[in-house]
């Protein structure tokens, strides 16, 4: 008989995955959106905001960082994880931070979310953007309870699940960025 640790590890990366899925199928369902509610016209073209490409990169390379963290885990060398779980911190928040600048300057240009002189395009962009957001405040509170887990010694190369699981999730909202990305380039 399993004990009730056992299951919880071994259900986990499933539950993890489902929940993925799920995410994913709502930006599925936004972009799908996007692409019916641009046919119809009155569609307002804009230029990205250099935050807006500085954000892509800060959260690519977050990527890296997280990996080595993980990879530090698995080699039972703490000190280089937690530097690691604290530079893919600081890259997610300044990911956020970017996000918030390109608002900024969206709204500048007069790309507005609602109001009189808001258009389709404009509001769909800040949906995505903050749908994806929120998304990486969950990834950042994972993140920080991983962290805290890593410094008080909770993990080790044989115990290792929670740091996978972050590492999992925040590879999938890299991922979901870079997607979002891409999309709203090529549909802009």
């Amino acid at each position: 008989m399993t004990t009730f640790e056992e299951q919880k590890k071994k259900s986990a990366k499933p539950l993890l995955w489902i929940s993925m899925i799920s995410m994913s199928m709502v930006f599925a369902g936004l972009t799908s959106a996007l692409v019916v509610r641009k046919a119809e016209g009155n569609w307002l073209v804009f230029d990205y905001p250099i935050w807006f490409y500085i954000s892509t990169a800060l959260i690519i390379l977050s990527s890296f960082t997280i990996n080595w963290a993980k990879n530090n885990v698995k080699k039972d060398n703490l000190d280089m994880a937690n530097k690691g779980f604290l530079w893919t911190l600081v890259l997610g928040l300044g990911f956020a931070l970017s996000q918030y600048l390109t608002w900024g300057a969206l709204y500048n240009e007069g790309v507005y979310f609602t109001g009189p002189g808001s258009n389709a395009s404009g509001s769909f962009l800040y949906v995505l953007t903050l749908l994806h957001l929120l998304h990486l405040a969950g990834g950042i509170i994972a993140l920080l309870i991983t962290t805290y887990k890593a410094k008080t010694g909770a993990y080790s190369s044989q115990n290792s699940l929670g740091v996978e699981l972050c590492a999992i999730f925040w590879h999938f909202l890299d991922f979901l960025w870079l997607y979002l990305f891409l999309f709203l380039l090529y549909i802009n």
